[in-house]
């Protein structure tokens, strides 16, 4: 439903906040710094070492519902001495945690589960509250939990250590050879506010089951759910400073933690920029990292696909959480016979959609994660009207709202066919001619997270499917596909190392091959 948004009424924040700007590769980044005032502490502590406490320095960020603009909570800004005391801590606790069974460590994370199934509809109010996904978004992504963390469990129950036998190679006829899986120590788990409770479970859940401690970062803009899951860990049983959370921001704290010798492994969640300043920074201490980072996903619609198909993967694949999705799919290539129809039922479908309080059951859409974020995507439409682009439907901002939006006559040349991600409800429409030219344009661009191809002919789609430069392929749906079992990752500027039940489990653990010499 279009037209003036439908939100709550606006409340008003008792602290000063300082916000500065800063340009980064992707775009325009917040950082926002609120200095405590009238001896104000933070409402929301830390889990710093083995207590909940204020940064040192007595600097806090505020979290605000980006629906209202009203203040939910403060939270410590943390100091670079907060980072090296959790670090620490972690370092002794991970010692210890290393040494209790896979078993043992299942079984907490078991009552994890329920506990935040007991706590479910409070938690996905919050998230909703300080994210500004609808409910029913919030709702889906609290219920996750369930999913992955079992699915982490089952798997570390049954990565078993494999033997290469004697005699496979000359010389060796009477040598076994084992290997092991070992922790690889200190975690430092960087979360992005897209998905918070989806990307801790992705992280948190197999750092601990393969005897790693973890240390988590949650953005600034809404750490407050993270915040009630590490309280849970701790009430299932993870010992506090084997687990503890830092807020903080990102060019400070994050940075902190990749280059502190005692962290072992960064796994981050984020942009592009973010990502190569993350790996410069670890490779002083050639500290691990994965890398889960920006994309641009081509969505390919061939002459015979299913329109009402296409037309519905769209609208998840797109607009979901306000398209503030990595692997959303973000440019439209869409055969030019069918083009028009298209844009046509895209636009009727649309216009009926109800953007406004994320709060109510029938909102379809709530605003972006703050002001800033929507006057990025306001920058980016008009840049692309600027090269020629037409605006169909939407192209419209109120306060962290951005009206869901489709672009026509967009061309290969424009920065959004290449390497510009709008990080929002926006719909670029490229049309083409010729597959080989759609699959050209498809991998012009500097990242290569996932991509999809619509088409009846699924011999044609595998093809077209093997030929793109991305680590995910969907066909018959859209790019935006994260199963917790398969191994998500790109290729390019995408991303390094794959993180899933498949591959993350391996990857939050070292390998060692004991030999048994002349044993036989």
């Amino acid at each position: 439903m279009f037209g003036q948004v439908e939100r709550p009424q606006l409340g008003q924040s008792e602290y000063t906040c300082m916000i500065e700007n800063y340009n980064t590769k992707d775009g325009i980044s917040e950082m926002t710094i609120c200095k405590k005032i009238n001896n104000k502490e933070a409402t929301m502590k830390n889990l710093i070492g083995y207590e909940w406490k204020d940064a040192r320095d007595g600097n806090i960020i505020e979290v605000v519902n980006p629906a209202t603009q009203e203040l939910i909570d403060t939270v410590p800004n943390v100091t670079d001495e907060d980072v090296d005391e959790a670090v620490k801590v972690a370092e002794i606790e991970q010692k210890k945690w290393a040494k209790t069974s896979i078993y043992e460590r299942a079984d907490i994370l078991y009552k994890f589960v329920d506990l935040v199934e007991q706590n479910k509809e409070r938690l996905a109010t919050l998230l909703s509250n300080e994210t500004g996904k609808p409910i029913k978004e919030a709702r889906g992504e609290i219920a996750n939990v369930r999913i992955g963390v079992r699915a982490f469990i089952e798997r570390a129950k049954h990565l078993y250590d494999e033997s290469i036998p004697a005699g496979t190679e000359a010389g060796n006829e009477k040598t076994m050879q084992i290997t092991k899986r070992y922790p690889i120590g200190v975690i430092a788990a960087i979360i992005p506010f897209n998905f918070p409770s989806d990307l801790f479970c992705q992280k948190i859940p197999p750092a601990l089951l393969m005897g790693n401690s973890v240390i988590v970062k949650p953005s600034n803009y809404n750490p407050l759910t993270l915040i009630e899951y590490v309280k849970l860990m701790l009430e299932a049983g993870v010992p506090a400073g084997c687990i503890q959370i830092l807020t903080g921001d990102g060019p400070k704290a994050g940075q902190a933690l990749a280059r502190h010798p005692g962290v072992h492994l960064v796994s981050l969640t984020g942009g592009t920029s973010a990502g190569i300043q993350t790996m410069g920074t670890a490779s002083q201490n050639l500290t691990h990292v994965m890398l889960e980072l920006g994309g641009n996903d081509a969505f390919l619609f061939l002459e015979d696909g299913d329109m009402d198909l296409a037309v519905k993967e769209v609208i998840w694949g797109r607009l979901y959480n306000g398209g503030q999705v990595c692997c959303a799919s973000k440019r439209f290539l869409i055969h030019n016979s069918r083009k028009q129809e298209f844009i046509e039922k895209m636009k009727e479908v649309i216009n009926n959609l109800k953007v406004g309080d994320p709060m109510q059951e029938d909102t379809d859409m709530g605003p972006m994660i703050n002001i800033n974020a929507a006057k990025r995507i306001e920058e980016q439409v008009n840049k692309t009207v600027e090269q020629g682009a037409t605006i169909v439907c939407g192209g419209k901002r109120e306060d962290a709202y951005y009206y869901p939006t489709i672009l026509d006559n967009v061309t290969k040349e424009m920065d959004v066919a290449k390497d510009m991600e709008i990080f929002g409800p926006v719909i670029s429409v490229i049309g083409f001619d010729d597959v080989e030219e759609a699959i050209e344009i498809a991998n012009q661009s500097s990242y290569g997270l996932c991509g999809c191809v619509i088409s009846k002919d699924y011999s044609r789609a595998m093809k077209i499917a093997d030929r793109l430069e991305c680590g995910g392929a969907v066909i018959n749906g859209a790019s935006f596909f994260r199963s917790f079992e398969m191994p998500f990752g790109g290729w390019k500027h995408s991303g390094i190392g794959n993180e899933g039940v498949l591959t993350t489990l391996q990857e939050m653990s070292r390998l060692k091959t004991i030999v048994l010499k002349n044993i036989l």
